[in-house]
């Protein structure tokens, strides 16, 4: 008799999966991968693609080719736009990193609200964000309340609605919690701010290319993200960031670089920006990078979002199912959202040895990887991870716990994001 944990029934739910034949257009080895939630594989026409412009558009066109790399700022965020993240045309542009990103919007959000003293974060908001809010508030003389959430379930919806007040000018939070997976409401909470006037900057890292979003339908003022993860950008892959089209007008960023001139070839005396999302931009953006976009974002739009999500789901059952049976009588817990409406693409699992755990998964030939504390977090990336590839990985922890496998392995940081 064929069980609920049998790897039988991975291998029936791939025969049946309609994103089954896109993992062919990824490179892929023996190697268990669950960590596409840090870094997504390479699409396998990545490299030919790349090749044709450093050779074609570098090597022969030379600077004959600026006039088509200057578009793709907006071009390839117009692409996410309508891929990933239900936008219009005109509201994303490729740009820096998501650090910077964040920075310039955040800035530019407190001038458009310079009566109002107070900024609202999670406190266990990604670090970066939260040192550069840090940073902003201490230097403009405003207050950074962090709110408290739950490690395991995220923040709650009424501990934010409480923080709410007229005083309130930038709430930053991330729509999927970088260690639990935890998944907020973008529309509900981006209304709640509206009501006292307050705009809300979402991160989207954890979320664009595994959580179906729709930005225009929600309403929302502000976002960013990177690209190297769920959107398979490659290893320092550019951004991205958001301005609602209704709000571009009335925001003016803190680094005024050319690329974000009024007619940026006249070289004027003076700063002017320029209209729609090109306001932006700094500096000359980094060509080679967004290049790897281009395959990357052929492959999700032939998916769809909506069927990554269902598969995403699918794949974080497995998880919590077979550590349920295999896991939790060896010390582990689901350090997840147990329900799946409320959780992203990755799935996080407690265990006081997590760290040990997760190095001897690698010598395991297991990719996940570690969050303080004790966190071990798996990402299977509907693209290109089947069930079996879970099922094999999940056995294989199984492995390590029941002999106990992780003792004697160096406790090492992870400097993966």
């Amino acid at each position: 008799m064929t069980t609920p944990t049998s790897r039988h029934v991975a291998q029936e739910r791939d025969a049946a999966d309609p994103l089954a034949g896109l993992r062919d257009r990824f490179v892929v080895d023996d190697l268990l991968y669950l960590d596409g939630n840090s870094l997504g594989r390479l699409p396998a026409a990545t490299g030919d693609h790349l090749t044709g412009l450093v050779r074609g558009g570098w090597g022969t066109e030379l600077v004959r080719s600026w006039p088509t790399w200057i578009e793709w700022p907006r071009r390839i965020g117009d692409r996410i736009a309508a891929h990933a993240l239900g936008a219009r045309d005109g509201e994303v542009i490729v740009s820096d990193s998501t650090s910077v990103n964040l920075y310039k919007l955040a800035a530019a959000a407190l001038d458009a609200r310079p009566d109002r003293r107070t900024i609202l974060a999670d406190a266990e908001e990604f670090p970066t964000d939260r040192y550069l809010l840090e940073g902003l508030a201490a230097q403009r003389g405003h207050t950074l309340r962090l709110l408290p959430s739950d490690l395991d379930e995220g923040l709650d919806p009424d501990t934010l609605a409480a923080a709410l007040t007229e005083d309130v000018a930038l709430v930053v939070l991330s729509a999927v919690s970088y260690r639990c997976g935890a998944l907020l409401d973008v529309a509900a909470v981006t209304e709640a701010a509206r009501r006292v006037g307050a705009l809300v900057l979402w991160d989207l890292s954890h979320a664009v290319g595994s959580v179906p979003l729709d930005l225009t339908a929600a309403g929302a003022d502000l976002a960013v993200g990177c690209t190297y993860k769920y959107l398979n950008g490659g290893p320092g892959a550019p951004a991205f960031l958001y301005v609602r089209r209704e709000l571009q007008e009335s925001l003016r960023q803190p680094i005024w670089g050319w690329f974000g001139q009024r007619d940026q070839f006249r070289m004027g005396a003076g700063y002017d920006p320029a209209p729609g999302p090109e306001r932006f931009l700094v500096g000359t953006p980094p060509v080679l990078g967004m290049a790897a976009l281009d395959p990357a974002l052929d492959v999700l739009a032939d998916a769809g979002m909506d069927q990554v999500r269902q598969k995403s789901l699918r794949l974080g059952e497995l998880i919590i199912e077979l550590a349920d049976a295999w896991l939790v009588p060896h010390g582990f817990r689901l350090a997840s959202p147990r329900d799946p409406a409320r959780r992203g693409g990755h799935v996080s699992l407690h265990h006081p040895e997590a760290l040990r755990i997760s190095r001897a998964l690698v010598d395991a030939g297991v990719v996940g990887d570690y969050r303080v504390p004790d966190r071990l977090r798996l990402g299977p990336a509907a693209l290109y991870t089947r069930h079996v590839d879970v099922w094999d990985a999940m056995d294989r922890l199984r492995d390590i716990a029941e002999r106990r496998a992780w003792t004697g392995v160096p406790a090492e940081p992870s400097r993966v994001t």
